[in-house]
């Protein structure tokens, strides 16, 4: 993907893996992995995009939890803002998205 060619790694900051951790029980290593799978969904969030440019991502873990998350950038690295499952609504958007750009 485009916008990944600019990153370098992430930006973790000791209260972020633990909020992410204590809200909605997603480690930080759960959130680096969905960035390495396949089906991955970015999409710009201009409505909490106020100060800086932010991003949600629909994917899954190695394990196929499915996860959304909300991240920025910080130089040239990705920093995690938010992290949980999935919604219903959002599972059935990705599930769809899947099935429609598989080759099979």
């Amino acid at each position: 993907m485009e916008i990944f060619q600019q990153f370098q790694g992430f930006d973790w900051d000791d209260a972020n893996k633990d909020k992410n951790w204590h809200r909605h029980n997603v480690a930080w290593w759960e959130c680096e992995e969905v960035f390495f799978n396949q089906p991955l969904y970015v999409h710009k969030d201009d409505r909490h995009s106020l100060i800086e440019e932010r991003f949600y991502v629909l994917g899954k873990t190695n394990n196929s939890r499915l996860i959304c998350m909300v991240f920025t950038r910080r130089k040239s690295k990705i920093r995690i803002i938010s992290a949980r499952d999935m919604h219903k609504k959002e599972r059935k958007v990705y599930f769809e998205k899947a099935k429609r750009d598989s080759k099979i």
